[in-house]
């Protein structure tokens, strides 16, 4: 009856020794695993891929009357993508063309008002002196008949009419005085007006001109045109809408500058520095595809010390709760190119800890991020002013 048991217990006991060495084994290739690779790689599958959403607006208000592009279509840079009715700035281009003329005609009568102020002012001194010299006459009449009167050489009237021809020639004098005085204050005002100027720099030209390149460019920007190349998104601009400066139209998104934001725990961040390898593989190709970035720069803070309505953990119900902090990840744009992401897809991320840079780069991605589409040529509108100029002021 006891041999039964004899057999069982060494089967047991070795399949006991076997389980315990296969479990050292294991814990022993993990090791070796551990620190011949783990150890030098820090993953996460809590990335996204993000991107620029660029949005574009108008810059002045005016009614939609064109679309050019819908969503899903990809879009070149400067492209045309909404037409505003141009009728009201066409007018307002006109009108301030007409003003220009008009401010240019005005302002040569100064410099032309200058000449004929100054000849007023010559003729002014010349009365005076000729007012001044029929007073000395006057005067010495009067004391010729003065000297005349007890002798009786002269009557009463003849002197009477001496004293009145004196206090006529002192006003008129006055007079004289009076108006040369007009025509210099008259010439100095209008030299004030044109001092250190041409018809062509005078101020009021010039304010003039800039209405006119400040109709010109509300004209131009009638055109609203794409500021980058992508994909457009999230189109809202209808037509026959009444839109104001600021309206979102339509969003584009750069697929060709994407990157991969990856989330990791804040225990993971001890090794993690800027300009390290990563290898990025994304859920829409799955591991067929591996895409291979370098890491950016680590956030300035955690997710949560972000969000609209951050944790108050000063309540007293207090639990910890490990915080994860995001690490932005550049992508190969020629990987990009082959094969194409959207934004928000799930990614998973390695870094290589090993390929830490002996020295910190200064500036891995391009920081510096500038679009020509608003620089407008003012050639041809100077060419405008210009002629407008010439044609309005008399040879």
């Amino acid at each position: 009856m006891t041999e039964p048991s004899t057999r069982i217990k060494p089967t047991r006991k070795h399949l006991l020794v076997w389980a315990t060495l296969i479990f050292i084994l294991l814990a022993v290739i993990y090791g070796i695993w551990w620190m011949l690779y783990a150890s030098h790689y820090e993953s996460t599958d809590d990335a996204y891929v993000h991107g620029n959403l660029v949005q574009v607006s108008a810059q002045i208000p005016g009614t939609v009357i064109s679309i050019g592009a819908d969503d899903t279509q990809t879009v070149a840079q400067g492209k045309q993508l909404v037409t505003l009715d141009g009728s009201d700035t066409e007018i307002a281009l006109t009108q301030a063309e007409q003003a220009l003329a008009q401010t240019v005609r005005h302002t040569q009568t100064l410099f032309v008002q200058n000449d004929a102020l100054a000849a007023d002012v010559a003729v002014g001194a010349a009365n005076v002196e000729q007012a001044d010299a029929l007073l000395h006459k006057a005067e010495n009449d009067l004391q010729r008949r003065n000297a005349l009167r007890n002798s009786g050489g002269v009557s009463g009237e003849e002197l009477l009419h001496a004293q009145v021809a004196v206090k006529s020639a002192q006003a008129s004098l006055a007079q004289a005085r009076a108006a040369r005085a007009a025509s210099k204050a008259k010439l100095a005002t209008n030299q004030a007006l044109t001092r250190g100027s041409t018809v062509q720099t005078h101020p009021d030209v010039r304010q003039a001109a800039d209405r006119v390149r400040q109709a010109w460019l509300a004209n131009v920007r009638t055109h609203v045109q794409a500021p980058v190349g992508g994909m457009v998104a999230q189109r809202s601009v209808q037509l026959g809408q009444r839109i104001q400066p600021g309206t979102p139209l339509m969003t584009i998104v750069p697929l060709n500058t994407l990157w991969v934001e990856a989330n990791f725990k804040e225990n993971q961040l001890h090794d993690v520095r800027p300009g390290q390898k990563a290898t990025v593989v994304s859920d829409l190709y799955g591991s067929k595809v591996t895409y291979h970035g370098t890491v950016v720069g680590i956030s300035a803070g955690s997710g949560s010390a972000f969000a609209l309505l951050p944790a108050q953990n000063a309540s007293g119900n207090w639990i910890k709760v490990i915080q994860r902090v995001p690490v932005r990840i550049a992508l190969d744009p020629k990987e990009l190119q082959e094969h194409p992401l959207r934004v928000g897809l799930s990614m998973t991320v390695d870094i290589d800890l090993s390929s830490t840079p002996k020295e910190a780069p200064k500036e891995i991605s391009q920081t510096t991020m500038r679009t020509p589409v608003y620089d407008h040529d003012p050639a041809k509108v100077d060419a405008v002013i210009q002629r407008i100029i010439r044609e309005n002021i008399a040879s």
